[in-house]
């Protein structure tokens, strides 16, 4: 599967006042398509949080309250 394709389907419900938020966002941004509308709006928001990625191939257990190599912190852009 290359880079560009998405195997996976995320299905969300929105209001008429949530979608029209979404809509005008991506119109103004000039965003080819809705679905890449909300995945920069969902990328840009785990990057304003900072996020935690599993590491390839990492197992449930590895995820505790508490320390866990098996993840990486991505942390947000310092603001100027």
């Amino acid at each position: 599967m290359s880079e560009l394709e998405r195997g996976e389907r995320l299905q969300i419900m929105l209001s008429a006042e949530e979608l029209r938020a979404v809509e005008n966002w991506r119109f103004d941004k000039r965003m080819p398509s809705r679905a890449a509308a909300v995945r920069e709006l969902l990328r840009r928001g785990l990057l304003a949080e900072g996020f935690t990625v599993a590491a390839e191939g990492a197992r449930s257990g590895s995820f505790g309250v508490l320390d866990g190599e098996e993840r990486t912190t991505v942390s947000a852009p310092e603001k100027e």
